[in-house]
């Protein structure tokens, strides 16, 4: 009958859709998988029934204090505070736990700024499963009646609060995660942005929430409770310089003792390193400091390695990228070549001074994989002729910018040339 090959297959088709349906920590092994659950505030009563279901189903349950107490008493799991120092321990407590069934709790969404995505770095994304929670930026956007998508969210949690400078300007909206409120209230106020309000709003979705309202110039809250976020309507003073994050920032912007890549000059420069999101910039020869940190106010992600021999220097530009909003600007004291031993591989070299250097330019393109690239800035005749060298031997662009500006001459208005640049830009492995 034409019939039965039909019913044959219902029961093989029901029992597919049977097993897809099912919670994935339902049918991996356990050995293969690590649930990571996030928990607001509002603890077991704001989880789903996924989270309940994977703390419920679990052998060991792993999280903070705060975390583990929110669901004490909904599972029979052994429970497991994070070792400190955590990162370092996190490696030997999963190999310990390994055959387990294990629910790690984080704070919110595990995948933003939270445990998740440390673990999936360490243990890989195929032994984890998410269940998230609202995170604690969707929640203050929805309180305060913010669209999230035009939000700025920057952490002061393990990182230097100085990074909300790269984003200070009018009409922009900032949440700062972990910050201490009365040292942000201060970096507005020194930053020309005091009557910027802030709100505090702290023990998001749970039966403690509450909001603190004030301005940066006139703060006069004390630290609340460590779970909080605060909000920032960014509203400019009289008398601040506004710092976009186009490069070619003002020379005055910088502490310079003049060995600094002018500010149409530095614009360029960028122009052919081209910072990319994640990339990592050696900034060879900085001076004080200007490329490097222009590279890094390109994206919250690019890094940068800044090297200078001078001592002098090396403060300076530390100092410069505090100011600017790049704190986490790494400075290496030494002469090139012999410091860019065992710095991490770069995607884009810039040589600022030093090029004549002998092995400079040798160490800098051995140290550049495939598609990195190299721009070096020469104003004598001797830098010139290295640059005419390489680019003779591996190719690429060069090009000289001549820059005038306008200047007094008695009771009229003359151009000033300052002095040329020659600027060689190459791409390794290109053709």
């Amino acid at each position: 009958m034409q019939s039965s090959p039909g019913r044959a297959r219902c029961p093989r088709l029901v029992r597919q859709v049977t097993v897809r349906d099912r919670s994935p920590w339902e049918t991996m092994r356990p050995v293969d998988t690590v649930t990571v659950v996030g928990i607001g505030a509002d603890g077991w009563a704001g989880l789903a029934e996924p989270g309940r279901a994977a703390v419920r189903a679990a052998e060991v349950v792993v999280g903070g204090p705060r975390q583990l107490e929110l669901v004490a008493g909904r599972t029979k799991a052994d429970a497991r505070p994070w070792p400190s120092p955590m990162l370092p321990a996190l490696p030997g407590l999963f190999a310990e736990l390994s055959g387990r069934r294990v629910c790690v709790l984080a704070s919110g969404d595990p995948m933003f700024h939270g445990v998740g995505a440390t673990l999936v770095r360490m243990l890989g994304p195929e032994r984890l499963n998410v269940v998230p929670h609202p995170s604690s930026v969707s929640l203050a956007c929805a309180r305060l009646g913010w669209a999230a998508d035009e939000v700025d969210v920057v952490t002061a949690v393990g990182r230097p609060l100085g990074r909300v400078r790269r984003l200070l300007t009018p009409g922009a909206r900032l949440l700062v995660l972990g910050a201490d409120l009365t040292a942000l209230a201060a970096l507005l106020v020194e930053a020309g942005f005091g009557p910027s309000p802030l709100s505090v709003l702290e023990q998001l979705g749970g039966p403690g929430e509450r909001r603190v309202d004030g301005t940066a110039e006139g703060w006069a809250h004390p630290s609340g409770d460590p779970l909080h976020v605060v909000a920032v309507r960014c509203t400019a003073g009289t008398d601040v310089s506004v710092r976009g994050e186009v490069p070619g920032l003002p020379d005055e912007a910088y502490d310079h003792d003049g060995q600094l890549t002018k500010r149409e000059v530095r614009a360029v420069t960028l122009a052919y390193l081209t910072p990319r999101p994640g990339e990592l910039l050696w900034d060879v020869g900085a001076g004080n400091g200007s490329v490097g940190i222009e590279w890094q106010r390109a994206h919250r992600a690019c890094r940068a390695v800044a090297v200078e021999a001078d001592e002098t220097r090396a403060v300076r530009i530390a100092a410069n990228a505090e100011v600017l909003g790049v704190p986490d600007l790494r400075v290496v004291r030494g002469r090139a070549p012999e410091a860019l031993a065992g710095l991490p591989t770069p995607d884009a070299v810039f040589v600022g001074g030093g090029i004549t250097h002998p092995g400079v330019f040798d160490a800098c393109w051995a140290a550049l994989p495939t598609g990195g690239r190299l721009v070096a800035n020469a104003v004598t005749v001797e830098a010139e002729a290295v640059l005419a060298d390489g680019h003779a031997r591996v190719g690429g662009q060069l090009v000289r910018l001549a820059v005038s500006r306008a200047a007094p001459v008695g009771r009229y208005t003359g151009w000033r040339p300052t002095m040329p640049v020659t600027i060689w830009s190459t791409t390794k492995g290109a053709p």
